[in-house]
This record gives structure tokens, C-alpha cells and sequence, in this order.
């Protein structure tokens, strides 16, 4: 079976990626219920000029995008695979184009925030290079929060 994969570099205001933040969220709050108030707050949807989609045979089936963090420094957010499409060496694909992307763009390092329970996340990211660090704005004694960092 053939399967056609395409990556694309968007913005937040592609519908598609809507929709995957719509499922990340509900696969975010039913795995973490007790979580919703206190992470909600960090869950504002503003434009993003960095968005990556991998379509599946034309269907989006994952995302992830980066913001600055400062000058130096982006912010891995939104990563996501949609259930489907797991497996398939997406999550990978994604972080390295937004590395890339970032590199290319002057950044040298990227941090990321990522839940104590994503024990699939925390084990990418750290066969990707990123380490644990302390906890950064926003996420500074949220004790559920797992801070990573890597040299792009």
C-alpha cells in the first residue's frame, strides 16, 4: 500500500490545523481532566506564522509549529498526530522541519513544554537531543509540566 505523505509550511489560520488542535485538546483533556483549568490558560490560540501540517493521502493527520521565545529561542507548540497516523515517523518529520525552519531563521535553540503522562513525547524529544530543564515561563510550579531544550 502506497501512501502518499506531504508536508506543508503554514500559518494558524490554515482550517486544517483547527481541526487538529481541536483533537489534540480533547485527547489532552481526557487524559489529563484534573489539568484543564490550570493549563487552559496557556491554551490561547493567537497567529502563528510557523505551522507545519502532514497530510495522509490529503487528509491532515498531524501538526506542529514554533513561536519565538526570545531572541535566540523558539518554543516547539502543538505537536500532534492524530491517532491513525501514528507510527509513521511523523512526530520526527515535524520537528525536524520546524528545527530547520527556526535554524534558518536565525534561532539556535528550542525549548519545549510537554506532560508528565506523554511518555511517548518525552522519549522522541530525548532521542531528538532535547534535555530536561527547569521549568520556564509559563509553566514555573506546575508540577505536571516536563521542560525540555535543545542547541538547533
Amino acid at each position: 500500500m502506497n501512501t502518499k505523505i506531504e508536508i506543508i509550511k503554514t500559518t494558524s489560520e490554515n482550517a486544517d490545523l483547527g481541526s487538529l488542535i481541536t483533537a489534540l485538546d480533547a485527547s489532552l483533556w481526557t487524559r489529563y481532566p484534573e489539568l484543564k483549568t490550570n493549563y487552559w490558560r496557556n491554551n490561547i490560540i493567537e497567529f502563528n506564522p510557523n505551522v507545519i501540517i502532514v497530510y495522509l493521502d490529503d487528509k491532515a493527520v498531524a501538526c506542529g509549529c514554533f513561536k519565538k521565545y526570545d531572541k535566540n529561542t523558539i518554543e516547539l507548540k502543538r505537536m500532534f498526530v492524530s491517532p491513525e497516523a501514528r507510527g509513521l515517523g511523523l512526530a520526527k518529520k515535524i520537528i525536524l522541519e520546524l528545527e530547520l525552519w527556526a535554524h534558518k531563521l536565525g534561532f539556535s535553540c528550542s525549548v519545549l513544554e510537554t506532560l508528565c503522562k506523554q511518555n511517548e513525547a518525552i522519549g522522541l524529544y530525548q532521542k531528538m537531543g532535547y534535555t530536561i530543564i527547569d521549568n520556564y515561563e509559563p509553566y514555573i510550579g506546575l508540577k505536571n509540566s516536563i521542560c525540555m531544550q535543545k542547541q538547533i
